[in-house]
């Protein structure tokens, strides 16, 4: 068997036996640029099995813009959340649909509540008497003057009106009086009933009973009958406009003259508009127009609010007579300022 020699010997010899080493020298080392450097590898932990899942809820619309919407909502005031709403969706787009969501809930509440109201409405309409459902307003105006000349005169009408579902019915009575020293100057009385039918898209059927009494003018009594066709121009808030048409026979008993009984066409205008709370135009016309004689009269007036349910009038009216009875004049005009209360 053969021994190995011992391990420090040969170490020994290895050291004595090499050959001496070159004294080196520190000297910078060039680096190759051009070499290709080698792969970057980063040492990562394992991925955990499973994914852990974090519960977040989606984004929300701000509070700030949430609390100015629901506030506009609180207050009830549709213009207002409107233009919220408008600045809320070109701020907070990415909230668009929930801003949406409560504009849209917003409305159909409304639109329920008016669907409601107005089914009760309907209701209460159809259940109600003939003495029932009826408005008006009463104008007066008067005036009295002394001294070289003595004056004494008032105008005065009634107006009454009551909507139904499909029917319209309005009364109107009026009176003008004047006496100047003594003497009837002006004395002249009317009143006429109406009923409407609404058929549809703005059209309606009319009828129309009229009495007229102006003595001064030479008619003592005058019966007017007629019935026919009308149309809605305009219905809004705060503007109407609608056109009559139709035949008519009217009765004339003169202070002087023969009696007479005469066909004739009526045609009639009513336009009102409400410029703005407290001002409102109004404006009727209205013809006979007959083979012998034909009328035509002319109501405008300007109302301005003074008070709960009162009004102040201004008017001017024009009737005018193609034919009237010898010595009247065939052009009549008259300037009223009276006060309107609603009822």
């Amino acid at each position: 068997m053969t021994k190995r020699p011992p391990v420090l010997a040969i170490l020994i010899f290895t050291a004595f036996a090499a050959p001496a080493q070159a004294q080196v020298i520190d000297e910078p080392v060039a680096l190759d640029d051009t070499a290709p450097a080698g792969p970057l590898r980063v040492q990562a932990p394992p991925f955990v099995d499973p994914v852990p899942f974090i519960n977040a809820e989606p984004p929300h619309l701000p509070k700030a813009v949430k609390a100015m919407i629901e506030e506009a909502i609180r207050r009830d005031d549709s213009e207002a959340l409107a233009a919220v709403v408008k600045m809320a969706l070109a701020t907070q787009p990415y909230d668009k649909d929930e801003i949406r969501a409560m504009h849209r809930a917003y409305l159909d509440r409304k639109a329920q509540a008016l669907a409601q109201r107005t089914q009760e409405e309907t209701e209460r309409i159809r259940n109600s008497g003939v003495l029932e459902l009826w408005k008006g307003q009463l104008e007066l105006g008067a005036f009295r003057s002394t001294g070289n000349t003595s004056n004494f005169g008032f105008t005065g009408a009634l107006k009454l009106d009551r909507q139904g579902i499909d029917w319209e019915h309005t009364v109107l009575l009026n009176a003008d009086y004047q006496k100047d020293s003594g003497t009837i100057t002006r004395e002249k009385y009317g009143a006429s009933y109406q009923p409407r039918y609404t058929l549809r898209d703005g059209f309606f059927t009319y009828g129309r009973l009229q009495y007229e009494k102006n003595r001064i003018q030479g008619i003592h009594n005058r019966y007017s009958l007629s019935g026919g066709l009308g149309y809605r121009v305009l219905k809004r808030t705060n503007m109407n406009l609608s056109l009559e048409a139709g035949p008519a026979v009217r009765r004339t008993v003169f202070v002087e003259d023969p009696s007479e009984t005469t066909w004739s066409v009526l045609t009639s205008l009513d336009f009102d508009w409400k410029v703005n709370g407290t001002l409102k135009l109004t404006q009727t016309a209205s013809s006979y127009v007959g083979s012998d004689d034909s009328t035509f009269t002319s109501l405008t007036g300007i109302e301005a609010g003074v008070a709960r349910g009162l009004k102040a009038k201004m008017s001017y009216s024009i009737a005018h007579e193609t034919s009237p009875p010898d010595g009247a004049l065939k052009t009549d005009t008259i300037s009223r300022f009276s006060l309107v209360y609603g009822f």
